[in-house]
């Protein structure tokens, strides 16, 4: 757990037509087992569902499951309106079928890492936590 008094709160979402949820499913189940509080949306969010439960919900990270190739479209629409309501402390990161191409060009547009398939759990808790620290303020 980072340095809070309360556990870190990351929203698991799945964003447009795309209904595959077992990954996002996996990963949220293991990010409350290293003491997270997770909300998981379900599917076929918007992004700016996304964005509204994020602020409802307060959280310090937001995890976007994407198999559908939609990435190109759904990333920065949510880090457009992660901007336009000032939450620039929140992490956007996620996973899925990403070309590394693509990773890098998200990267330059205020994405966190996005991590394949087959990523040990862990090493996203790690990094969920790791960001946070050095990026939000309690």
């Amino acid at each position: 757990m980072a340095n809070t008094e309360r556990p870190l709160r990351v929203l698991i979402a799945k964003v447009g037509l795309d209904g595959h949820d077992r990954g996002a499913k996996v990963i949220a189940t293991s990010l409350r087992d290293e003491g997270m509080e997770v909300i998981y949306t379900g599917l076929r969010q918007t992004p700016e569902m996304v964005v509204a439960a994020a602020l409802q919900e307060d959280v310090d990270a937001i995890g976007i499951s994407i198999l559908s190739g939609a990435h190109m479209t759904v990333f920065p629409k949510i880090i457009e309106l992660m901007k336009k309501n000032n939450m620039h402390d929140v992490l956007l990161t996620g996973g899925g079928i990403i070309p590394e191409e693509d990773m890098k060009i998200l990267e330059n547009l205020g994405v966190g890492k996005l991590f394949p398939p087959g990523t040990v759990s862990k090493e996203i808790a790690d990094y969920i936590r790791s960001w946070t620290l050095q990026h939000r303020s309690f």
